[in-house]
């Protein structure tokens, strides 16, 4: 291996605007988070390959000779960024004992780092013995690009160990990042790991994992606007449970009963998110202003009534947005709403008080809230000295 050992990070997202609307053909603002996945990579000498998810609870290992029997006779023959390999998805299937309908985290995150692993080492000829050890400030399962910021983080280790794109860190460096061919590399494997966990992915969840800030994404085309301004806000979990498919389909059926009623609608909230991405282009141009927040604000109130429209709400979100309002404070659902998870815009001037004590009353309504921001930084490597003290103490007990 090229390495011996790296520390990679890659950042949680959500979406600002455009839920929904963006099936249909309209624009949707998907921005990063500030809550990442930590990854630490290191070569061993046990000839055996081991994972570590303790966010999960999967510490798993595997022999080297064990993985090599995967490969198919000639290497070459892995190795494709564009496209999954079926047979290799199958042995892997096979080796792990996961049928095809299974879709369970802990089988998902172990099929998508083993098929990278095999994939991007298997033209070496040569498997290596190394740990992974991954933890993750981001909840799974809630809509906020944990899987994705999985995979970036793989496969930002995985082709950095192999000499694929190179390890950028030097001695007076705590971060660095790749140029934008070893990013588009990155991306696209972390795509393949987004297929093996979710069957059909948008690209959006690894792309904002990549590139970080803030995408544009219209009718399969994700542009990351150039300069973006770092946005703090409220994240809140109702911890409601939803299916994205059982949602994204009432959507549809309300579109065919009532055609003249909700495609405007959904033009609206096209409008909202154009409306959003010019605000945030002026915002980096210019100094930001009390008027900026106060378009950003309005713009979150229009969306939320417009998803409360789709009939994609819920009174857990019902109560979010009532109890910001009442300190003053405007919020939205993220992603495919019916539960799930909120935002809530801090304006620069919102005292710590004004945070501390709605933090307080949204947990007190059983939900999980957290302080962090959007726009945050895309995947990096890092020194030990330049990793959050909790992640660096997690991943150094494997």
């Amino acid at each position: 291996m090229q390495i011996k050992e790296c520390i990679m990070s890659a950042p949680g997202k959500a979406i600002l605007h455009g839920e929904h609307a963006v099936v249909h053909g309209n624009v949707a603002l998907a921005v990063s988070l500030n809550l990442r996945t930590y990854l630490r990579l290191q070569a061993t000498s046990t000839s055996k390959v081991c994972i570590n998810l303790p966010n999960i609870n999967t510490f798993l290992s595997w022999d080297v000779t064990e993985l090599k029997q995967l490969l198919p006779d000639s290497g070459a023959e892995l190795g494709n960024v564009n496209e999954l390999d079926a047979e290799l998805v199958r042995r892997l299937r096979d080796l792990v004992g996961v049928s095809n309908g299974t879709l369970d985290t802990r089988s998902m995150a172990i099929l998508a780092f083993l098929y990278i692993y095999l994939s991007v080492f298997a033209g070496s000829g040569e498997l290596p013995s190394l740990t992974v050890s991954v933890w993750s400030e981001l909840p799974t399962g809630a809509g906020l690009g944990s899987s994705a910021a999985y995979s970036v983080c793989l496969a930002a280790a995985l082709l950095s160990a192999s000499g694929t794109i190179p390890s950028l860190l030097s001695d007076q460096e705590s971060t660095a990042r790749w140029g934008e061919v070893e990013m588009e590399l990155i991306n696209r494997w972390a795509f393949q790991g987004e297929k093996i966990i979710h069957g059909n992915p948008s690209g959006v969840d690894n792309a904002v994992g990549t590139w970080g800030g803030i995408l544009r994404y219209h009718s399969g085309k994700i542009t990351p606007l150039i300069r973006v301004p770092m946005l703090r806000i409220l994240l809140t979990n109702t911890k409601v449970p939803r299916s994205t498919k059982v949602l994204v389909a009432g959507v549809k059926d309300k579109m065919n009963k009532f055609p003249s009623i909700i495609n405007p609608v959904l033009e609206s909230v096209n409008a909202v998110s154009c409306t959003c991405e010019q605000t945030l282009s002026e915002m980096t141009n210019d100094t930001p202003t009390p008027e900026h927040y106060n378009i950003l604000e309005e713009l979150i109130d229009i969306n939320q009534h417009h998803l409360n429209v789709m009939g994609v709400g819920h009174p857990a979100l019902d109560t979010l947005c009532r109890v910001t309002l009442a300190r003053g404070l405007h919020s939205k659902l993220t992603g495919a709403g019916g539960g799930g998870c909120g935002i809530t815009l801090l304006r620069p001037e919102t005292e710590c008080s004004v945070v501390q004590n709605t933090i307080q009353d949204l947990r007190d309504c059983g939900y999980d809230c957290w302080e962090t921001s959007i726009g945050a930084e895309g995947v990096q490597q890092h020194s030990p000295l330049a990793v959050k003290k909790e992640a660096l103490e997690v991943l150094a007990r494997y």
